[in-house]
C-alpha cells in the first residue's frame, strides 16, 4: 500500500546549496537553495525566483559560486535562507561567513564552506525561474582532503534537505560502490 502526496517537489536527496554573489558595490551576499542539481557535464541548474537579491546580483555580474552546506555551519546556512538580502544587506557577515574572491569568476567563495562550484551565468528564465550556470571550476579546502588528495565526504559532512519533514540530514556513510556493485546481477 502506498500513500499519495500529490504533485509536490518532494524527493531525496535535495541538496542544500549556498549561492554566493557580489552586488554592484562588491558586497558579498548568500542564499540557501535546495531546488537544483547538475544538468550537464559542466552545468548546474537552479530554480531561483527573480525577487532574490542573489538573482539580481547574478544577472548584474554574470557569476556565482555554489557551496555545499555542512553540519558545522548548519545554523549559518539556514540563516541565509531565512532572511532576504533585499532587507538585510549584511546577512553574509551576520551569518559569520567570510568571502574569498574566486580566481575563476566574479563571485565570492565562502571560506567556511569547504566545497564549491565556481560558475558563470549561462541564462535565466524569469518565467520558469530556471537559472543555468557553466561550472568553470570546483574547489575544495585542503582540510577535507584525504592523504591521496581526494575529497573525504566524512570531512565535508554535507547536509541535505528533507522536504517531507522540513529537516536537514547529514550524509557521509558509504553504502556501496558505484558502477561496480550492480555487476553481481550480470
Amino acid at each position: 500500500m502506498r500513500k499519495n502526496f500529490g504533485a509536490k517537489p518532494l524527493c531525496y536527496p535535495q541538496p542544500v546549496f549556498i549561492i554566493a554573489t557580489y552586488d554592484g558595490n562588491g558586497t558579498p551576499d548568500a542564499m540557501n537553495a535546495a531546488w537544483g542539481g547538475i544538468s550537464e557535464s559542466d552545468e548546474i541548474s537552479l530554480c531561483l525566483s527573480a525577487g532574490h537579491k542573489t538573482v539580481k546580483n547574478i544577472l548584474e555580474r554574470g557569476a556565482f559560486t555554489v557551496s555545499m552546506a555542512d553540519t558545522e555551519h548548519l545554523v549559518s546556512c539556514d540563516y541565509v535562507g531565512l532572511v532576504s538580502g533585499n532587507t538585510v544587506p549584511d546577512k553574509f557577515a551576520k551569518a559569520g561567513f567570510h568571502a574569498v574572491k574566486s580566481e575563476f569568476v566574479d563571485a565570492p567563495l565562502i571560506e567556511e564552506l569547504a566545497v564549491a562550484m565556481e560558475c558563470k551565468l549561462k541564462d535565466y528564465n524569469p518565467d520558469t525561474c530556471i537559472l543555468r550556470g557553466q561550472i568553470v571550476n570546483v574547489s575544495a579546502d585542503e582540510r577535507v582532503l584525504d592523504r591521496d588528495g581526494r575529497i573525504d565526504v566524512a570531512k565535508v559532512a554535507p547536509i541535505i534537505f528533507d522536504p517531507f519533514n522540513n529537516e536537514y540530514l547529514k550524509i557521509g556513510e558509504k553504502a556501496g560502490n558505484a558502477f561496480s556493485d550492480g555487476k553481481k546481477l550480470r
